[in-house]
């Protein structure tokens, strides 16, 4: 499972390391896509496929749906990790989600994010005060 906050640096060639702990779990190969709120969603190769083949087979007559998942298999890309345990980020996804030099890679259980330490910083300061609002929407749901 992949959990946890860790901080990094993302280097002048756009190379950015993985949390060690992460390795192990996502292997030499993951996919880099746009995600939400102006991050990136990094995924192990294998959880990419399902999530993909859970895309294709969205019904495409909604002018949402189709625009959703265009825009986000258009900007997905597999890339390696070296020796290192690096990746390298493309521009246009570095330009997505204004990464500079610190980023916070972000273990959401079957994904990573990878986010501008500033957003990240700010996402997390406003979603901390709505955490009794949101347990209870989870709540109304039976997950909380």
């Amino acid at each position: 499972m992949l959990i946890g906050e860790y901080k990094h640096s993302l280097d002048p060639k756009k190379r950015m390391a993985i949390p060690a702990k992460f390795r192990k779990e996502i292997g030499d190969k993951v996919v880099i896509t746009r995600g939400l709120d102006q991050c990136l969603f990094a995924y192990p190769m294998p959880e990419w496929e399902k999530v993909a083949e859970k895309l294709s087979e969205l019904p495409t007559g909604s002018a949402d749906t189709r625009n959703f998942v265009r825009l986000f298999l258009s900007g997905a890309t597999d890339v390696e990790l070296d020796s290192l345990g690096r990746i390298l980020i493309p521009d246009n996804l570095k330009e997505f989600a204004g990464l500079k030099e610190k980023v916070v890679i972000v273990g959401v259980h079957k994904r990573l994010e990878i986010w501008n330490e500033e957003n990240w910083e700010s996402y997390k300061e406003r979603i901390e005060k709505q955490t009794d609002m949101l347990a209870e929407k989870l709540g109304e749901l039976g997950v909380y």
